[in-house]
């Protein structure tokens, strides 16, 4: 069992998002809390409503993409996905595809299920490029399910 993801993987997915919910829910908790009738030129209530509504847009991006970040790692027969409370494995023969999405600084790698699993039918993760290329050296006939 070759681990392919990356292990910024942890660091975005637990400790990034985590700070985020706390630091900020305690900030929007104490803005809200707070009877004052202007925050700086600001009136209050525009201010606090401004305030919920960043943390609201923060939870949604941080649920539509860091925490659908799965850690993974391939053998011949199986790739194993891990939100890092639950783990599944899936055979090789439910995966239709795998395609990288290049973001500069990162890829990350969208693995399409055949039938949907306990994760759904889309697995992303962030590669590690060398990993994965050992992985595509060591199982070479892996290599027609990835597509750029």
């Amino acid at each position: 069992m070759i681990h392919v993801s990356s292990n910024i993987t942890l660091l975005l997915r637990l400790l990034l998002s985590t700070f985020w919910l706390v630091f900020f829910g305690l900030f929007t908790l104490a803005v809200l809390t707070r009877d004052t009738p202007y925050f700086g030129n600001v009136p209050a209530f525009l201010f606090k409503i401004g305030v919920v509504l960043f943390y609201l847009a923060g939870i949604v991006l941080l649920y539509f993409t860091l925490l659908k970040l799965k850690r993974v790692e391939m053998d011949e027969e199986y790739i194993y996905a891990t939100n890092y409370f639950r783990h599944r494995r899936y055979p090789w023969s439910n995966v239709e595809k795998i395609v990288e999405k290049d973001f500069g600084l990162f890829s990350v790698f969208v693995i399409y299920l055949i039938k949907s699993g306990q994760f759904g039918r889309k697995l992303p993760f962030i590669a590690s490029r060398k990993r994965l290329a050992y992985f595509l050296k060591e199982y070479p006939d892996r290599k027609n399910y990835f597509e750029s």
